[in-house]
């Protein structure tokens, strides 16, 4: 039997499921794409993996007809406006984003108003954990990788509205002492749950640990502030997008290393170093969307073309340039996804 005439509810997952997820890529002319957060078995069958520039960069060179993205539905959504001729699939369409629902269009141009004057509007910048119609009203998108580097190529006396991340803002603004910068009120449900007393309390229990932070945390501040007051050794307190924490994994010699982030991402800091012991700050952060995507799932996308991501014609011509922006400006950062 052709592995494409498989009826198999989708709860139920064959034993050969990996070789049946390639088999059916190959038949269906698909890449398969996974977020650094998904399970470690999605990560591991994936073609590509990694954080939402790389995804993102990968999504726009594909050559084949179909992407299967392992992820959350805004980035699904990113590879269709970056591949608009291409047919784009997410294994579970219910996965969205807490992050991305914080902010609408319509809040979006009511913001950008507010800060227009006498005619002259402000630069949007807009974290890539956005709906494409946000996308459609921004500048130019950013990810945690580059959002320093999108940020500082802004003229100096332009202001900046960055969103909807308040944390990854703030950092931006920190690192580039940027003071026409106004930043919107959102935020991760996940990594703001990552709070500062937690990352105290695991220093103290382990001061010799080095420290890696996603700058969407709630605990970032708290994190340089410790360093600062010496606390911890400020070389050992790193701030570091996804993809900076796997370039920092791999050099890191040392012994333990406390990681303030998505529990997912522990698996990438495992598979490129098994000597160091990479530690959650926090067990419970965990995002239920991006856990959504399951081998079965993935399986029964492949087999059945389900779900496919649609982003109206004219909302992706309209956000493919604040993408595209992105995309070209500097490459993933190990110090700022």
């Amino acid at each position: 039997m052709s592995t494409t005439d498989i009826g198999a509810p989708v709860d139920v997952l064959p034993t050969d499921w990996r070789e049946q997820v390639r088999t059916l890529a190959d038949e269906r002319d698909a890449v398969i794409l996974a977020h650094n957060y998904q399970l470690p078995e999605i990560q591991d069958i994936a073609h590509h993996t990694g954080d939402s520039l790389g995804l993102s960069r990968a999504a726009a060179e594909a050559e084949q007809s179909t992407i299967v993205f392992c992820g959350v539905h805004f980035m699904a959504e990113t590879a269709k406006i970056l591949s608009y001729d291409k047919t784009v699939l997410i294994p579970d369409e219910r996965a969205g984003c807490s992050l991305a629902e914080t902010i609408t269009a319509d809040q979006l141009r009511a913001w950008k108003a507010e800060h227009t004057v006498d005619g002259v509007e402000p630069v949007v910048v807009s974290y890539v954990n956005t709906t494409a119609a946000v996308k459609a009203e921004t500048d130019i998108c950013c990810t945690s990788s580059n959002a320093v580097d999108v940020v500082a190529s802004i003229p100096a006396e332009r202001p900046v509205l960055f969103g909807p991340d308040q944390f990854l803002g703030a950092h931006v603004q920190r690192v580039l002492q940027r003071e026409n910068m106004h930043i919107w009120l959102g935020e991760c449900h996940v990594h703001a749950g990552i709070n500062g007393a937690e990352l105290r309390e695991q220093v103290e229990a382990d001061p010799d640990a080095e420290l890696f932070i996603h700058p969407e945390c709630g605990c970032a501040t708290s994190a340089l502030y410790l360093a600062e007051a010496g606390v911890v050794p400020a070389e050992r307190t790193k701030i570091l997008s996804t993809s900076g924490m796997v370039d920092a994994a791999r050099s890191t010699t040392a012994d333990r290393v406390l990681v303030a982030t998505e529990t997912g991402m522990l698996h990438q800091l495992e598979r490129v170093n098994d000597t160091t012991e990479f530690a959650p700050v926090n067990r419970a952060a965990v995002c239920k969307y991006m856990k959504m995507i399951t081998p079965a799932k993935l399986l029964a996308s492949l087999r059945d073309g389900t779900d496919v991501v649609d982003v109206p014609a004219d909302v992706a011509e309209r956000a493919r340039a604040s993408v595209e922006r992105m995309i070209a400006i500097g490459s993933p950062s190990a110090t700022a996804d």
